[in-house]
């Protein structure tokens, strides 16, 4: 996968909308990496510059092409794109 293209996670350890994100990009094949606020506190800075307040946010090759919660609709978006591979 291009760098541009990664999908970043950005999780908590008990948000279960966080679970649901992790689990949803992995039944669907989608390479991602996790980002775990508790364990790497720093990126918690990086997430309230880009304007966001909590987690899970997902981000695909930037914080400036990303969004907040678990949104089946945007994951779906995603699986059509890394599909189509």
């Amino acid at each position: 996968m291009e760098n541009n293209n990664m999908v970043k996670v950005y999780t908590k350890t008990t948000c279960q909308p966080c679970k649901f994100t992790k689990g949803f990009l992995k039944d669907n094949n989608i390479p991602f990496i996790e980002i775990n606020i508790e364990e790497q506190p720093s990126a918690i800075d990086e997430l309230k510059l880009a304007g966001y307040m909590g987690v899970p946010v997902v981000a695909v090759g930037s914080l400036d092409n990303s969004w907040q919660g678990f949104r089946p609709d945007r994951l779906d978006e995603l699986v059509k794109e890394f599909g189509s591979r």
